[in-house]
C-alpha cells in the first residue's frame, strides 16, 4: 500500500483533503441553527458528516489497493449491481423530498443513483477499451447507451430527474473522448441529434396538452426566472431569492464565519444544495472565487493524469471522473444562481451528504490508483531503456 500511496498525485490528494475539511466546517456553520431548533443538538450534522469523512478515509485505503485491471474484469458486474440497487428501491426504497431514491442502512440512507454515476463511467471506459479495434462499427459504439438510457429511465421514475440528467450528460461528454473514426462519429451524432429532436418534440406536445407526467413541484422548477417576484414560502423562487440575499449580504469579505442570517431557516437546505451562498455570505466573494480556483486545480490535475495514461480505459475513467465533478459543480452553482431549474445536486466536497461523499471518494481514489500505476509503468520503462543501453 505504501508503495502505491507514494506514487499518487500529492497536490490533488492534499487539495481534496483541504476541501473536505473546509466543507465539514461550513456544514457545521450552515446547519447548527436547524440542528438545534429541530433536533436539539447543534452538533448533529457536524458529527454525522465527520463520521462520513472518517468512513471516506477507510474507503480510500480500501480502494487504493484495488488494481485498475480489476475494473476490466468486473465492469459488467459493477454496472449490473448499480442497476439492481436502483431496482431494489421499488420495494425497499424510502421517500425523501418527494423521491423514492434512498435505501435505508444502519449507518446512513444510501442513494444508489450516486453509485450508478461511477458505475457507468467504469462501464463505458472498459467497454470502449475492449472494442477499440472496432472503430468503424457505430452499433457497437452506441451499445453502452442502451444501459445509460435504462438507468436514466429507472432514476427518472423515482422521480429524480436531476440525477437522470447528470448521468446522461456524463455519458454523452465521456463519449466525446472515445477515439472513433470521423465517419462513425458523424453517423452516431446524427442519430443522437435526431433522437433529441424527437424527444424535445414529444415533450413540447406533452407540455402543450398538460400531460407531462411531472409532479407540481417539478413543474414549478421550470419557472426559475425572476425568482424574487415569486417570493413565497413554497417553490424555487423563495429558495433562489434567499440565495441572492445571502450573496448580496456577503459582499467581498463576508459578515464573518457563523454570522450568516439566511441560514436562520430563511434559506432551505443551507447545508446541502445551498451551502455556496452561505459560504459567500459568511466569508465573502473572494473566498467564493478561491473555491472556484480550487475546483479548477482539482479538474486540471485529473485531466493531466488522464493524458498521461498508457491505455484507453484508464484515461476514460479519469476523464469521466473530471466530468462527474464538473457537472455537479456547474449544475449546483447555476441552479442556486437562478440560471437554470433547481435539481437538488450537491456541491462537491462542501455539501452535506453521505452517498455523494462516499462515491466522490471512490471516484477520486480510482484516479489516484491510475496515477500510481502510470508512475510505476514509467519507472519500469526507464529501467528497461537503461538495461537496453547497457
Amino acid at each position: 500500500m505504501l508503495k502505491i500511496i507514494r506514487k499518487i498525485d500529492k497536490p490533488l490528494f492534499f487539495i481534496t483533503i483541504i476541501m473536505f475539511i473546509f466543507g465539514l466546517l461550513m456544514i457545521f456553520s450552515a446547519s447548527y441553527v436547524k440542528a438545534i431548533t429541530s433536533l436539539g443538538n447543534a452538533y448533529y450534522y457536524l458529527i454525522r458528516h465527520g463520521i462520513i469523512l472518517i468512513i471516506c478515509m477507510f474507503v480510500f485505503l480500501f480502494f487504493i489497493n484495488i488494481p485498475s485491471s480489476k475494473y476490466k474484469k468486473h465492469y459488467k458486474t459493477i454496472v449490473y449491481l448499480s442497476i439492481a440497487l436502483l431496482l431494489a428501491l421499488i420495494p425497499f426504497g424510502i421517500t425523501v423530498n418527494g423521491a423514492k431514491s434512498w435505501l435505508h442502512t444502519p449507518f446512513l440512507n444510501f442513494q444508489p443513483s450516486e453509485l450508478a454515476k461511477i458505475a457507468i463511467i467504469v462501464y463505458m471506459a472498459v467497454y470502449y477499451e475492449k472494442h477499440k479495434d472496432n472503430k468503424d462499427d457505430y452499433r457497437l459504439a452506441l451499445k453502452p447507451f442502451v444501459l445509460v438510457i435504462a438507468i436514466c429511465i429507472i432514476i427518472a421514475m423515482q422521480p429524480d430527474l436531476g440525477s437522470a440528467l447528470i448521468i446522461f450528460i456524463i455519458s454523452a461528454l465521456l463519449f466525446i473522448g472515445v477515439p472513433l473514426l470521423p465517419t462513425v462519429k458523424k453517423k452516431i451524432w446524427s442519430k443522437i441529434i435526431l433522437t433529441a429532436i424527437f424527444g424535445v418534440a414529444i415533450l413540447a406536445v406533452l407540455f402543450v396538452t398538460g400531460k407531462t407526467g411531472l409532479y407540481e413541484y417539478q413543474l414549478q422548477r421550470f419557472n426559475f426566472l425572476k425568482p424574487c417576484k415569486r417570493y413565497t414560502e413554497v417553490g424555487t423562487g423563495y429558495q433562489v431569492c434567499n440565495s441572492y440575499i445571502a450573496i448580496n449580504n456577503g459582499g467581498l469579505f463576508g459578515v464573518g464565519i457563523g454570522n450568516s442570517t439566511q441560514k436562520y431557516l430563511y434559506l432551505p437546505e443551507s447545508y446541502t444544495d445551498f451551502i455556496f451562498p452561505v459560504i459567500i455570505e459568511e466569508l465573502g466573494l473572494i473566498v467564493g472565487i478561491v473555491i472556484i480556483f480550487m475546483y479548477a486545480i482539482i479538474l486540471y490535475r485529473i485531466i493531466m493524469i488522464a493524458k498521461s495514461c498508457y491505455n484507453l480505459s484508464q484515461g476514460l475513467i479519469c476523464y469521466g471522473v473530471a466530468i462527474y465533478i464538473l457537472v455537479h459543480i456547474f449544475i449546483n452553482l447555476v441552479g442556486v444562481l437562478g440560471l437554470m431549474p433547481l435539481t437538488g445536486v450537491p456541491l462537491p466536497f462542501l455539501s452535506y451528504g453521505g452517498s455523494y461523499s462516499l462515491c466522490l471518494t471512490i471516484a477520486l481514489t480510482m484516479v489516484q490508483r491510475i496515477k500510481a500505476e502510470t508512475e510505476i509503468t514509467k519507472q519500469e520503462e526507464k529501467l528497461k531503456n537503461k538495461i537496453r543501453e547497457i
